[in-house]
């Protein structure tokens, strides 16, 4: 369990003079150091299976506090976080929630981090008519249709978003490709992802030849990726969780398995450390992002907050560059800091309103709310590793070795196609 409060000095009585100084110098600053904290709480996966990825979020919320903090806090008063560890379990979420609102009595929510945690913990929300910001959840509302729930993730409403752009991609070849796999861990997360995959395979009069999801608690994946090269696919879809990602590359470039397209959602291409270990293993897989400070997505404060991450990662021991989980997390806390400032109001049904009819300018971009709480316009991006060679950091900050090749607005490049061309 991890719990982090920002300790404010108790306020006492000085003298005149004294005052008259703190005027001088200001005495905003100091007022707000006095005033009483305004808390936020939320669920992290300090520990678990995501924590590389629940690291980062934490970072990326840490930031922003900082930054808020520095220019008065919200409503007069410093932002202080409550937050315990979730493990990456969904069983820990409904508990953490029910005493966050009401042991702690927070005065606002983020959270929970990832899909899964997030549907554990939306009736707990929902049974207090809270509202919360949940960070990358997947259709984590669809089946409840709360009305103050709103989702950092920029793939927006529907999961067939998350495969939209390789099957997008794979329909502009020719000769088009027609035979798909989809395989993925048997968790929220990847059975949403590979519903949409289906629904997209549909949609462009593809055949599924093979439809597998493994337990989470797999580590062999030499197997799985056997049955899937004797299915003879084009094109494999995997939306796979971090350590899985590693898993199933490992596995086919050991058997040498060569589709024509691969690739998806596969979270662990989201990491850096990861694509270190993996190195040239990567050269061709296209990724599904949810943002890179490449020159064409470069937002007011994009550069800043991302210089301050690389500062702080090095001595939390986190992912160095950070490209994914931060920014939404900082976006997140920027939303929720612009909705209290406008309404002057810790009411949850006022704040709810404020994010359902505004937009917001973020460090990642302009975002708007809409169904069920996800991005009113999504913004999908997908990437491909060419010419990756070693295990050298530098490399993954350069943008002509993770090429955006969609969509065509922020297109740098041409897709490598077949996958094999790219691993030469």
């Amino acid at each position: 369990m991890l719990i982090r409060k920002c300790l404010c000095p108790p306020a006492i009585s000085r003298p005149r003079v004294f005052v008259w100084a703190l005027a001088i110098l200001g005495f905003s600053a100091f007022a707000v150091s006095a005033a009483e904290p305004l808390r936020i709480g939320f669920s992290i996966s300090a520990t678990g299976p995501t924590s590389p990825a629940g690291k980062q979020v934490l970072a990326g919320l840490e930031i922003w506090r900082s930054d808020v903090n520095a220019k008065g806090g919200l409503l007069g008063r410093p932002v202080e976080f409550v937050y315990y560890d979730d493990q990456g379990n969904p069983a820990n979420a409904p508990g953490i929630y029910a005493k966050l609102i009401s042991v702690d009595k927070v005065d606002l929510l983020i959270g929970p981090y990832s899909t899964n945690v997030i549907a554990a913990a939306m009736p707990t929300i929902i049974q207090s008519n809270r509202a919360t910001i949940g960070i990358f959840g997947l259709g984590a509302n669809k089946e409840f249709k709360y009305p103050r729930y709103f989702s950092m993730n920029s793939q927006g409403p529907s999961p067939a978003n998350y495969s939209k752009c390789v099957f997008d991609l794979a329909a502009q070849q020719t000769p088009k490709p027609t035979r798909v796999a989809l395989v993925g861990a048997d968790v929220e997360y990847s059975r949403n992802a590979l519903d949409g995959a289906r629904e997209n395979a549909k949609k462009h009069g593809m055949e599924v030849v093979f439809d597998r999801t493994y337990p989470p608690s797999t580590t062999e994946f030499t197997s799985v990726v056997r049955a899937m090269q004797a299915a003879n696919p084009d094109i494999v879809f995997a939306a796979t969780l971090p350590i899985d990602t590693a898993g199933i590359i490992r596995a086919a470039q050991e058997i040498q398995f060569r589709p024509k397209m691969i690739g998806g959602a596969m979270l662990g291409l989201l990491v850096t450390g990861i694509k270190q270990q993996l190195g040239p293993m990567i050269n061709g897989y296209i990724s599904n992002e949810f943002y890179i400070p490449a020159p064409s997505l470069q937002f007011a404060g994009t550069k800043q907050m991302m210089d301050e991450y690389e500062k702080r990662a090095t001595g939390l021991g986190i992912d160095p560059l950070g490209y994914t989980y931060p920014p939404y997390a900082y976006a997140a806390g920027q939303i929720l800091a612009k909705a209290v400032a406008e309404t002057k109001s810790l009411n949850d049904e006022t704040l709810a309103k404020y994010l359902r009819d505004n937009t917001f300018d973020t460090i990642i971009g302009p975002i708007s709310f809409g169904a069920d709480g996800e991005w009113k316009t999504p913004r999908i991006i997908c990437i491909q590793f060419k010419g990756i060679t070693g295990n050298e950091l530098g490399q993954f900050r350069d943008w002509s070795r993770q090429v955006v090749v969609y969509p065509s607005e922020f297109k740098a490049d041409d897709l490598i196609y077949p996958y094999e061309k790219a691993t030469k």
